[in-house]
């Protein structure tokens, strides 16, 4: 193994904190809970949690309306059980990092109540301020992007909920009291951040409307009903044009710059990862984010063998233009997207699926980020009663869709459950018990229970069954962990024009250029995803190579070596072999 950094070799998992272990029995997740299925994690083989908000916060976004960005949310527990988290997380281990929130705080924050208060207060200019709406910008949640205070007799600017005012960045005491923020965390030992929605930072300065002839709720209407190709460029083209101006405006990399140093000054390799793709987010390789996300590979109804290829040739391609190259980092899944079972599934062959994008995301060149739940099947519900909801867009959506445009209660209501994130945060299903085991019985959880949690979609009944999704994901981590070519080998695609199953080497060897055999201590490892319901036959052809050991085959084949030339797999089969001179 060359000398990678540790969240290059890291598998990350994703915790919802509100839905993954409910520890005092109040239906809400906690640290207490957290910390007793460390032991879980560490069996499963994850190396390093992303720790979603954890913060006070009123909640009208669930964490991400943080009103106090050094303490704990009350029903999560206190400091000092997220200080017993922290050091129960590193004793086992694995690394931590905290989901950190730059663009906005609540409307709660003790900030944004004094600035609110006059026009004289010392924090007055530390939020973004106007005496009228100086545009036509829109929330991306709920509806105008300028909501009034009278207290100031101004409107302040929010490019999210009205809840979640932004701070202005430009504020040299408002960027002092978030680094300060950060350095709490830091000195308490996490081992970095992942920055959430980091673009919506800095607007354009000169405060441009946008052109797109519609308001947030149509533009969300024109979404649901979209189903020409020409409908969904329009709906595509629209969503682009009313919030280009409020995205990415000058001085981001100079912040980021700035956040990076901080990191910098502490042991460790502590990390930022950005909920962004743009590459250029990590600035000259050394300066800016260690890792941002290729969102490109989950933006697609269907994962077809095409489009892996078409994503890691312009992925890759991309990163090695950096004038350090840049490092991979592939997900499938988190918490405001529908889950990996249910995004990329047919309907018919959704278990199957599952597992093949499981083993994509574990054997692509990069870093794995997985979601909590993923690794036992867990699915969307859909949640029809509108009551039910705890998701603030999907309320307002619905409300403006049945009382602005009149549409019907009930077709509203079915897109409100479809568009919410509410559908993909449910609790953890930890056995087969009443409330998933997430809570006790006849505790009402924050989000309601999967039903499915009682037809063997949990842990407890995955554990002991061999032929577990669950199970399946172990013994696909331990083979990554224990091929050296999976964790840090290049990328070469193979069989290019199959349009059914995606094959690809990981090579690795004192010459990175794959195709030349084996050098001693190097690696040629061949991986084979068949997208199909139908066996596949193929003959490959690498030079220096024959045959191929299997390390781990889906199909549970019995034999040890196989010939290239003559290679066959099952129907959704994964094959992992490495390759013999």
């Amino acid at each position: 193994m060359t000398n990678l950094k540790w969240w290059q070799t890291a598998l990350f998992y994703q915790i919802y904190p509100r839905s993954f272990a409910d520890g005092n029995g109040d239906g809400i997740g906690d640290f207490i809970g957290m910390t007793a299925k460390l032991d879980y994690l560490k069996d499963l083989g994850v190396d390093a949690i992303w720790l979603s908000p954890h913060f006070p916060s009123p909640n009208w976004d669930w964490g991400y309306d943080v009103s106090d960005y050094c303490n704990v949310a009350p029903e999560y527990g206190t400091l000092d059980d997220f200080k017993l988290f922290l050091d129960e997380t590193h004793q086992r281990g694995m690394r931590l990092i905290l989901d950190l929130v730059l663009n906005h705080t609540s409307n709660e924050h003790a900030w944004f109540l004094e600035s609110k208060s006059s026009r004289d207060n010392p924090k007055a200019d530390w939020y973004v301020w106007a005496d009228t709406p100086p545009n036509n910008w829109q929330s991306c949640f709920d509806g105008s992007a300028w909501t009034y205070v009278p207290e100031r007799g101004q409107y302040y600017y929010h490019y999210f909920m009205k809840q979640q005012p932004d701070l202005n960045w430009r504020n040299p005491q408002v960027k002092q009291a978030m680094w300060d923020a950060v350095r709490f965390w830091l000195d308490l030992g996490v081992d970095g951040f992942r920055l959430d929605a980091l673009g919506t930072i800095y607007e354009d300065p000169d405060l441009t409307p946008h052109d797109v002839p519609l308001t947030m709720v149509e533009l969300r209407r024109l979404s649901d009903t979209a189903k020409t190709p020409a409908e969904t460029r329009l709906r595509d083209k629209y969503w682009r044009d009313m919030f280009k101006h409020q995205w990415g405006g000058p001085g981001l990399h100079d912040l980021m710059k700035e956040l990076r140093a901080i990191l910098d000054e502490y042991e460790g390799d502590r990390m930022l990862v950005g909920e962004d793709d743009d590459i250029a987010y990590m600035g000259d390789g050394n300066d800016e984010l260690q890792l941002v996300f290729n969102f490109p590979l989950m933006r697609t109804r269907q994962i077809t063998p095409p489009h892996i290829r078409k994503n890691q040739k312009e992925r890759l391609s991309q990163l090695d233009a950096l004038p350090v190259r840049g490092w991979p980092c592939n997900t499938l899944g988190n918490h405001d997207c529908s889950r990996l079972h249910t995004a990329f599934g047919d309907r018919i062959h959704d278990a199957e699926l599952a597992r093949l994008n499981a083993a994509l995301v574990l054997t692509l060149r990069g870093t794995p980020f997985f979601y909590n739940g993923e690794e036992i099947g867990m699915t969307d519900l859909l949640i029809t009663d509108p009551s039910k909801l705890r998701d603030t867009m999907a309320t307002w959506y619905y409300d403006q869709a049945v009382n602005e445009l009149s549409v019907d209660a009930a077709e509203a209501a079915d897109h409100a459950a479809r568009m919410t994130r509410d559908k993909n945060r449910t609790p953890m299903q930890w056995s087969a018990a009443p409330n998933g085991g997430f809570s006790p019985l006849n505790v009402e959880t924050w989000l309601p229970v999967h039903p499915n949690h009682a037809e063997g979609i949990n842990v407890k009944d995955q554990k002991d069954n061999p032929a577990s999704l669950l199970n399946y994901y172990k013994r696909l981590i331990h083979v990554r962990k224990s091929t050296p070519a999976l964790v840090e080998g290049e990328y070469t695609p193979l069989a290019v024009r199959s349009q059914e199953y995606f094959a690809f080497l990981r090579t690795l060897g004192p010459s990175t250029a794959p195709l030349h055999g084996s050098a001693q201590g190097g690696q040629t490892v061949l991986v084979v995803l068949n997208y199909s319901d139908q066996r596949q036959a193929m003959k490959l052809k690498v030079s220096g190579f024959k045959t191929a050991r299997v390390l781990f085959s889906s199909s549970g084949r019995s034999k040890a070596d196989e010939a290239l030339a003559s290679l066959t797999v099952g129907a959704f089969e994964v094959l992992i072999a490495e390759l013999k001179p």
